[in-house]
């Protein structure tokens, strides 16, 4: 390459322009009908491949609120593990014994005994150690953290990107600083688990002063958020804040 040359950007596809997120297992409750229990997970619907992002602590508990969305198993491709603790991988035999023609993205470090489950159930395993992308438009962070390994879903939208977190081990605000660095669009929306249920009132506006930093202009937090984690981001954001739990739907179309 000469001195003049620059090194040249893949070409990206089209940003999408619709794109949903369901919360089908959460212990906060948003819609009467479903079941609450601690853990999270969420389908995430408009890309190439539909996806179920994290699976929950309770399987049966996940297909029975699945069921009650009038949610097809089948039309699920794609299954990503945020990380290895019971409350966001303990649905996933549960859901692989009724829907097992799907690939499973987890982090390298997930133990040998999970991932010859999965493949003994037919699914396929993709482990994850750096970013990489899923299919088009869909990202993951790849493996952040030390103790505890854990990865986050990044979607580009044409609004923007749409970051998903399991629970935020490594730390909230590291994982959007990643996203930054990672992605030149703004990012429209943050949801999930902050892990901040023990945060101080200052830890958390300092979180949001990096949200502010690198431009988030929604957030659903949700899961090991925490009551005061989430009053302070409803304060700080307002109509930007969303109040997210079981049932809840989150569309692009929403994020005006």
């Amino acid at each position: 390459m000469s001195p003049t040359q620059q090194p040249q950007r893949p070409v990206l596809p089209p940003a999408l322009n619709e794109l949903t997120i369901t919360v089908v297992h959460d212990n906060y409750p948003c819609a009467e009908r479903l079941k609450t229990a601690w853990g999270f997970s969420a389908v995430v619907t408009g890309a190439e491949r539909t996806i179920l992002f994290d699976t929950g602590s309770d399987g049966e508990l996940l297909l029975e609120n699945m069921a009650r969305l009038h949610m097809e198993l089948a039309g699920i491709g794609i299954v990503v593990l945020s990380h290895v603790h019971v409350d966001h991988a303990g649905g996933l035999t549960g859901f692989l014994k009724a829907h097992a023609h799907v690939e499973v993205y987890l982090p390298q470090s997930f133990p040998a005994r999970i991932k010859d489950i999965v493949r003994g159930y037919g699914a396929t395993v993709v482990e994850v150690t750096g970013p990489r992308e899923i299919c088009p438009n869909v990202h993951t962070t790849g493996v952040l953290g030390r103790r505890i390994r854990e990865q986050a879903l990044i979607v580009r939208t044409q609004r923007g990107l749409v970051v998903l977190t399991g629970c935020a081990h490594p730390g909230i605000a590291k994982i959007v600083a990643k996203v930054g660095e990672l992605h030149r669009e703004g990012i429209l929306l943050v949801a999930g688990g902050f892990h901040a249920e023990w945060a101080t009132a200052g830890r958390v506006e300092r979180i949001i002063a990096t949200f502010r930093k690198y431009g988030v202009r929604y957030v659903a937090p949700t899961h090991c958020s925490g009551e005061r984690a989430r009053r302070l981001f409803q304060q700080q954001y307002g109509q930007g804040y969303i109040e997210a739990g079981v049932g809840k739907t989150i569309s692009l179309a929403d994020l005006q």
